[in-house]
């Protein structure tokens, strides 16, 4: 078949597109002109002439010039899982010094930020990416490939008894979830109900697949053997090495970082009392309304590990949910580039300061990256693979999610400009129309899991969108400015957050600082360059979407629009953590692939080891000191020491028989009189005592304990007053930060 000429256009292009190491366009020779600098081919019938070995030799064709094709030509040419995805490194390279010199610069350029030199900073990371331009053009740092995609079809097959079974378990379901039958509560019907609905729902679309070796028939084989052998390989021990690494990050210090509550653990604590005494809500109303994901895991949490209804417990299970997120981190790592780019995803991810502390201050944060993470990878692995069945698991985990944390909310919309991506690219050719029914299935499913949710929102609208709502700005929050240009201002300084400035939060984060370490924060800039780059040179869907990922996962923070000063927002932002680290480890495989690539095979490995290995301790010690040195100063400061309340209560309560008689005096700006009540084992007590019900205590009898404010002498002057006998004495706090003493009026019985 004739191929076409290429137009000079397509010569010049081609010689301009410098990134671009793929084969340059020739232009074709004349039929009859020899190629230039080889003879004229001989005819490829006289390839049968001559003896068996000679004739191959003296025959053998010249080879013809590649010739130029149109796109569409192109397209049909090569299968998109045979397109090159990265420029491998060349093997026998010399020490990509281009490469260590920009990965040098960005790590000072990211120090500067540290030390709030932006400028200087910013000088650096300009010279940063020239040398790290000049060390891609070079092939000194080349990305990891992506996987295959897998050429599948699957036609829209489905089994008719589940599926209306579902639609029927679901209707009633969702009639028994709400107004009339029950007010917000689950309840053992309608639980039955809507799991059953699910599970028929996805039974009538999941295609039957080979049976793997399950673990009972493993163990059986196992112990079934007469001898048994260990094999321990390095990277097992790698593996190993970095699980106990990041389980340390994450449950050191439980008990003292952070040390004390504040008012939204006592709303917490509340809520899981609540459930305890059969209050089992479907959303949670309390302190503007939550999903219920965290309360019903605290109630499990306590029931197995006994540890009652506690600042501790609370704090179990948000590290739990950090921790059940790193596996997926491994796997979406694999979806780019390895087990490689895997095993530094969680190594990163469990050492890092930003979502060690979002797990460790016991309230809902890590919801949102736990569900977004194998969201995100069940979607991309089943638009790689194109297998139903993925989109059936990413639906479930989605509808999931909406249970666990408001900002997840925004994650449907992501996971539809994931999809519409994947069609707008040429690796969907072809499966076009089979990903647009697989998006249905999937969104069918999470709809099917949030139908509780679905129900309480048709009861109560106000309520379930109120705190999403009030951020977007209300008549009683008016945006303060051009909605436009603080939408703009926003996007901006939540962009800013992972290498300059994360906010002022305490609760949350060390105020003012990068949310990223100084090693993470440069490869995140460095992988951020690579993967765009290599998009341009690819138009691979998925590196596209790993970096549209980050600001889309941001938006619950960027869209609150009538309180700016609360963005950046490191909990709202949370789920952008997961593609954050993802471009992290891409980056730094990447380096790695080429240093073990370069001198001598032992000397490239050893050049490769040093490299990570002091990156890794630097940022390891780093992270080590903004968790457990600087976040915990900062939480010591901002919150007020409950547990020194509740202790002397509990204390008063164990000397005289009952804590009935003791109170605490409210005071602007101070501590919420619930929390002590959590340290002394009385959770569902709020121990205010207000000025005005002063008089009120004169008429209960036996000892009686006040507890005020260091600074609060106008009601110290009105309890002497009303009790001559009583004795005031100050508690010195043991944190030995001023302000955090407080006033104990003693009231003994009057004689």
């Amino acid at each position: 078949m004739p191929t076409e000429e290429p137009s000079v256009l397509d010569v010049v292009k081609s010689r301009l597109k410098f990134w671009d190491r793929g084969p340059k366009v020739e232009i074709p020779p004349l039929p009859d002109a020899p190629v230039k600098g080889r003879k004229k081919a001989a005819p490829a019938r006289a390839r049968s002439a001559g003896p068996k070995g000679e004739a191959s030799q003296a025959v053998q064709p010249a080879k013809p010039v590649r010739a130029v094709k149109t796109a569409a030509a192109r397209k049909r040419a090569v299968p998109v899982e045979e397109q090159p995805a990265v420029e491998a490194p060349h093997p026998g390279l010399s020490v990509p010094w281009r490469s260590l010199l920009a990965l040098v610069v960005a790590l000072s350029a990211q120090t500067s930020f540290e030390l709030r030199n932006y400028h200087f900073a910013i000088f650096l990371y300009v010279l940063a990416g020239l040398l790290l331009a000049w060390g891609m053009l070079r092939k000194e740092w080349a990305l990891a490939a992506l996987p295959p995609t897998e050429p599948r079809q699957e036609a829209l097959t489905y089994r008719r008894w589940p599926l209306l079974l579902s639609v029927i378990l679901g209707l009633l379901a969702f009639i028994t979830l709400g107004k009339p039958v029950v007010d917000n509560l689950f309840t053992p019907l309608n639980v039955t109900l809507w799991l059953l609905a699910i599970a028929c729902f996805a039974w009538a679309f999941w295609l039957p697949e080979p049976k793997p070796v399950g673990l009972w028939d493993r163990l059986k084989e196992f112990f079934g053997r007469r001898s048994w052998r260990l094999t321990i390989t390095r990277w097992s021990l790698l593996v190993l090495a970095v699980t106990a690494v990041v389980v340390f990050y994450r449950v050191y210090r439980i008990n003292s970082v952070p040390l004390e509550p504040f008012s939204d653990h006592a709303e917490k604590l509340l809520d899981v009392y609540d459930v305890t005494q059969g209050q089992t809500h479907i959303f949670f109303p309390r302190n503007t309304g939550r999903e219920a994901i965290q309360f019903y895991l605290t109630v499990v949490l306590n029931w197995l590990l006994g540890t009652g209804l506690s600042f501790l417990t609370l704090k179990l299970d948000t590290i739990l949910c950090g921790l059940l997120t790193l596996p997926y981190m491994y796997l979406l790592g694999k979806e780019f580039g390895g087990k490689r780019v895997g095993l530094l995803a969680v190594f990163f991810t469990g050492i890092g300061y930003w979502p060690n502390v979002i797990s460790r201050v016991g309230l809902r944060f890590p919801l949102y990256p736990l569900f977004v993470a194998p969201t995100l990878y069940y979607l991309l692995r089943g638009l790689r693979t194109r297998r139903r069945n993925d989109f059936i698991i990413s639906g479930l985990f989605l509808g999931f999610g909406l249970h666990g944390y408001s900002p997840f909310r925004i994650v449907p919309l992501v996971v539809v400009i994931a999809v519409g991506l994947y069609l707008l690219h040429r690796q969907s050719q072809g499966y076009r129309k089979q990903s647009i029914l697989w998006l249905i299935v999937l969104a069918l499913t999470s709809f099917f899991v949030f139908l509780p949710l679905a129900h309480y929102w048709l009861d109560y609208p106000d309520i379930f969108g109120q705190r999403a709502f009030s951020r977007l700005g209300t008549p009683s929050n008016p945006i303060p400015g051009v909605w436009w240009q603080v939408l703009l201002s926003n996007t901006w300084n939540a962009l800013k957050m992972f290498n300059w400035d994360n906010g002022s939060i305490w609760v949350h984060s060390v105020p003012y600082r990068p949310a990223l370490d100084v090693v993470s924060g440069a490869l995140f800039l460095i992988g951020a360059v690579l993967l765009l780059v290599r998009y341009v040179r690819q138009r691979h869907w998925q590196d596209l979407f790993l970096l549209l990922a980050v600001p889309l996962l941001q938006l619950p923070s960027i869209l609150s629009l009538a309180f700016p000063a609360e963005n950046p927002a490191l909990n709202r932002a949370a789920g952008a953590l997961v593609p954050t680290f993802l471009i992290v480890a891409v980056a730094l495989d990447g380096l790695l692939a080429n240093l073990e690539a370069s001198w001598s095979r032992k000397g490239g490995k050893a050049l490769m080891w040093i490299v990570v290995l002091a990156l890794a301790v630097t940022s390891a010690l780093q992270n080590y000191d903004l968790v457990f040195n600087q976040y915990r100063e900062e939480f010591d400061k901002g919150s007020w020491n409950s547990s020194e309340l509740g202790q002397v209560i509990k204390l008063f309560g164990e000397t005289y028989g009952t804590t009935d008689n003791a109170w605490i005096v409210p005071y602007a700006y101070w501590v919420d009189t619930r929390l002590p009540g959590v340290w002394a084992g009385i959770p569902n007590r709020d121990f205010a005592l207000w000025p005005q019900d002063f008089a009120s205590t004169q008429s209960v009898s036996g000892t009686k304990l006040i507890i005020l404010n260091i600074a609060d002498t106008a009601d110290v002057t009105t309890l002497e007053a009303m009790y001559p006998q009583g004795v005031l004495s100050t508690y010195p706090s043991a944190t030995k930060i001023p302000g955090k003493n407080f006033l104990i009026f003693f009231i003994p019985p009057a004689k």
